[in-house]
């Protein structure tokens, strides 16, 4: 399946309803098509079993700079050639919360790079850029199954330090990051909660609700 013939079928899954919908959860529709993710993924398939380099059209999907094709550019890129200079050019892309969120969850977590690029990314100022500082730790959380104890709760002075910022992309992946490292098993549970009752202490109204949500949800939270 060629570049072309990926944009064309793009195109005609576009749905103008969809877009409204978007726009109203604070996704940035400027270049958006309003394609649902069942079908970006089930499209995905459909690129996978054809014989093109999954990494040189996710590429050239990216550069179109429409909104789905780079969410679907995240399902079909390679990790494994994902360059350090690609994560962190496609960063500096990021205009909109669910677009961050999907390509740190679909492919920059499974790079040899994501543990390197949180506390680095975390030191800017720009919105998305910190927010994927902490979408990447909370993905890494989630499907990296080899990653130790230690090297998630080397983070957690990190994400007491940006607790505090107000803006609500970065305040939410905070708190996203927190919840799933104390979500993987009974010890970083009890260090996450230690954690979030230290940043429940800080004078700002983003670390205390990052800090009481995620009591709240890790509470009572139990482990088998």
């Amino acid at each position: 399946m060629s570049y072309e013939e990926v944009i064309k079928k793009l195109r005609t899954m576009r749905n103008k309803k969809n877009i409204a919908g978007m726009a109203r959860f604070g996704i940035n529709t400027e270049n958006a098509l309003g394609i649902r993710m069942p079908k970006l993924r089930r499209l995905a398939r459909e690129i996978k079993n054809s014989s093109v380099s999954g990494q040189k059209l996710s590429i050239k999907l990216w550069q179109s700079k429409i909104h789905e094709a780079r969410i679907l550019s995240s399902i079909i890129g390679e990790a494994d050639k994902v360059s350090m200079k690609q994560m962190n050019n496609w960063v500096k892309d990021f205009n909109s919360w669910d677009l961050c969120d999907q390509v740190c969850m679909n492919l920059f977590c499974k790079t040899k790079y994501a543990f390197g690029r949180i506390k680095i990314w975390a030191k800017s100022k720009k919105e998305y850029t910190r927010r994927a500082a902490f979408a990447l730790l909370a993905a890494l959380a989630v499907h990296n199954k080899k990653a130790t104890d230690k090297e998630f709760i080397s983070f957690f002075p990190l994400i007491k330090k940006y607790a505090a910022d107000e803006r609500n992309f970065v305040c939410k992946a905070v708190n996203w990051s927190l919840r799933q490292i104390g979500k993987r098993n009974q010890k970083l549970c009890h260090k996450a909660l230690e954690f979030a009752f230290e940043i429940e202490k800080i004078d700002s109204k983003s670390a205390k609700w990052i800090a009481r949500n995620a009591i709240s949800e890790l509470k009572n939270k139990s482990f088998n």
